[in-house]
């Protein structure tokens, strides 16, 4: 009798932990665009000299107003300690520390201030941050060496501040809206490049006071279509200053080459290569001794290798380091005695710390399956870095150097991840082009079922020449995809980074033949799968991704409907963007015409058949907003159901809550009229 009594306790209570845990279940969300949104987005981590505080930017998003609100949130390295460090209500970021770690500054644009401005906090006593600068053309890309702080400003060169302060308040009144140019740049990604300003370093004493300007002196300026951070450094002890400026001066072809001066001087040291292409990241050791900076040489290429060179200040010799090591070298950190780097580099569709020693020259991995950048380090050695993978966002780390683990130091986003069923993914190969091996990364839907047929959504990533790493996207989510009831795929087709220089440049000129059959290959290995219904396929990307799925339009594929962009359509017309495809490279259309008339999308229309989604933003510079019309006519031409998406508000990207929003949901509705969702 009892020990009915208790096999019957018993069942009850496994019938009421069963009915709890589909509860949880049920209650559960997927990953929906709405839930990417709810998070928070942690920028790269800055510790103390001393090693014992962190400071990252913590982004939070309002859909009601559409807006972005950018906070400094402080945190220990032990994990002890997580607040907010400044005002809600204000974009703060660009933060760094002074050289004994009890003041921060930072770049802000607070109430009262036109343009953004340098504020510092005392770090070991409350209070507010004060206005350190009133600079009328703004602030950016802040560094702290010794008791002054350098920033880059764009700025009218023969005008006074008071000039400048006077020329903008002339400009904001105007009701006159035309831009004139009389040479190259004319715009960048999203912004028009004012041919009267010029992006120059300044610094500013670290009780306030003058502004000094740096590189005007020289007569060289930073470079016009983009600056910052690593555009620039300072010698520790502030003797000497190493910038980038175009060594061309006419924006149709730039070369960056890196100038050293003295400030307050006029005269310049170029310690560049004429027969290189771009020097760029230019960093002291931090004994002063070593200008570490990187350089590619194939011009006009930029998935070219970044080769990392140093040069002795004493003495003034350069030389190659790691020169047999098939990596890029970009996103690194000297070691507080200066023998070496750690740094985050893009390895075989994963971004992995690496050890760069200067004696052994062997690089030598740290870390090994999630992806790791913005990498900070204090004076004792101990390394902070932002982690993700494709199950989390953004997270700060302190990093063991010795054995790759890391221990976490925030729990910003866990309210709204553990309320979240994610699928799962996996890294595979395959054969693609040339029998080459191809990588791809595949999710799996929430509680998947092998024992049932899935359809697939293929993504083309961009570039062409940047892999999808083992990290986490807000814009194209593989695991939002799979939530809607589809294997998800992203493939690194020959073209990709971080599989050697052969693989990377394999493509060039011709954009088009072996990542299509890599493509096609990638779609055969799914088709032989069990799990996959053959005939619920569909596909697209964006930039390059919208180029390759222009040319699948174009010829023999499996998928049922495309999504398609920001696409490059037209390589001739792609001469109104930031920059001119294979032109620098391979010549312009009148000098290989071929590059054009082979490889241009535009020229395989007449085989269009296959019903697209087109999404292309007025703002993208980088790939015109005519390219997605030029499509989107030609398919309308053709009879073939299409739509077009358009944002008069968005650029290369879609960046803002409600219109990403939209976008999941126009794409969702989209690949479910062609291929029903969902394992059968």
């Amino acid at each position: 009798m009892k020990i009915s009594k208790f096999l019957t306790l018993l069942l009850f209570f496994v019938y009421v932990n069963s009915i709890a845990q589909q509860t949880d279940i049920k209650l559960k969300k997927t990953l929906s665009s709405e839930v990417l949104w709810e998070m928070q987005r942690i920028g790269s981590p800055v510790i103390s000299p001393d090693g014992k505080w962190v400071v990252a930017t913590v982004t939070k998003f309002t859909a009601k107003d559409d807006k972005s609100h950018t906070d400094l949130w402080l945190f220990a390295s032990d994990g002890k300690l997580q607040k907010q460090l400044t005002i809600s209500g204000f974009s703060e970021g660009q933060h760094v520390f002074n050289s004994d770690g009890t003041k921060l500054a930072f770049v802000s644009k607070r109430e009262g201030d036109e343009v953004s401005q340098i504020y510092v906090l005392t770090m070991d006593t409350p209070g507010e941050a004060l206005r350190l600068s009133e600079v009328p053309t703004g602030v950016s890309a802040i560094k702290w060496r010794g008791n002054h702080i350098y920033f880059i400003s764009k700025v009218w060169p023969t005008k006074t501040w008071e000039e400048m302060a006077q020329q903008l308040k002339k400009n904001k009144e105007s009701k006159m809206s035309a831009k004139t140019w009389s040479a190259l740049p004319f715009n960048a990604w999203d912004s028009w490049v004012d041919e009267d300003r010029q992006a120059h370093l300044f610094r500013i004493h670290e009780k306030g006071g003058a502004v000094e300007g740096i590189t005007q002196l020289t007569g060289w300026e930073l470079p016009r279509s983009s600056q910052g951070t690593n555009s620039y450094d300072v010698a520790p002890d502030g003797s000497l200053v190493a910038f980038i400026s175009d060594s061309k001066r006419n924006g149709v072809d730039p070369k960056n080459e890196i100038f050293l001066v003295k400030p307050g001087n006029n005269e310049v040291k170029n310690i560049s290569d004429v027969k290189s292409a771009d020097d760029n990241n230019p960093l002291f050791s931090p004994d002063g001794k070593q200008l570490a900076f990187t350089r590619k040489f194939i011009k006009g290429f930029y998935g070219d290798k970044s080769r990392m060179f140093i040069y002795k200040i004493e003495g003034e010799k350069q030389q190659e380091y790691f020169s047999n090591w098939d990596r890029s070298i970009d996103d690194f950190v000297w070691l507080p005695n200066s023998s070496g780097f750690y740094a985050a580099i893009d390895d075989a569709a994963t971004q992995r710390i690496y050890h760069l020693d200067l004696k052994t020259t062997i690089p030598k991995p740290v870390t090994g399956n999630t992806s790791f950048n913005g990498l900070s380090i204090a004076n004792n050695g101990t390394l902070v870095a932002n982690n993700q993978s494709f199950m989390y966002p953004s997270r700060i780390v302190v990093v063991n150097t010795k054995n790759g683990q890391f221990s976490r130091i925030e729990t910003i986003n866990d309210e709204v991840l553990n309320n979240v069923e994610l699928g799962t993914y996996e890294s595979v190969t395959y054969k693609g082009a040339n029998g080459k091996d191809i990588q791809m990364w595949v999710h799996y839907p929430p509680g998947f079922d092998k024992s049932k047929k899935y359809p697939l959504f293929l993504l083309i990533h961009g570039g062409p020449h940047n892999a999808i790493t083992n990290s986490f996207s807000y814009r194209w989510n593989a695991q939002t995809f799979a939530s809607w009831g589809y294997v998800t795929a992203w493939h690194n087709f020959h073209g990709s980074s971080g599989f050697g220089q052969d693989f990377a440049d394999a493509i060039n000129p011709d954009w088009m033949n072996k990542p299509y059959e890599d493509t096609m290959k990638a779609a055969q290995w799914f088709s032989e799968k069990s799990w996959i219904d053959k005939d619920r396929m569909v596909a697209g990307g964006a930039s390059y991704g919208g180029y390759l799925s222009s040319i699948i339009l174009g010829k023999d594929h499996p998928f049922k409907t495309l999504v398609i962009h920001a696409a490059v359509y037209n390589y001739y017309t792609m001469l109104a963007a930031d920059f001119a495809v294979h032109s620098t490279r391979f010549g312009d259309y009148w000098e290989n015409p071929s590059i054009y008339n082979d490889f241009s999308p535009h020229y395989f229309a007449d085989k269009f058949k296959t019903p697209s989604l087109i999404i292309h933003g007025q703002l993208d510079y980088r790939v015109p907003v005519g390219q997605g019309f030029e499509l989107f006519r030609t398919l309308q031409h053709k009879g073939i159901d299409s739509k077009m998406v358009y944002y008069p508000d968005e650029n290369h990207w879609i960046l803002k809550q409600n219109n990403s929003i939209f976008w999941y949901s126009e794409v969702q509705k989209w690949i479910e009229k062609y291929v029903k969702p969902g394992g059968e």
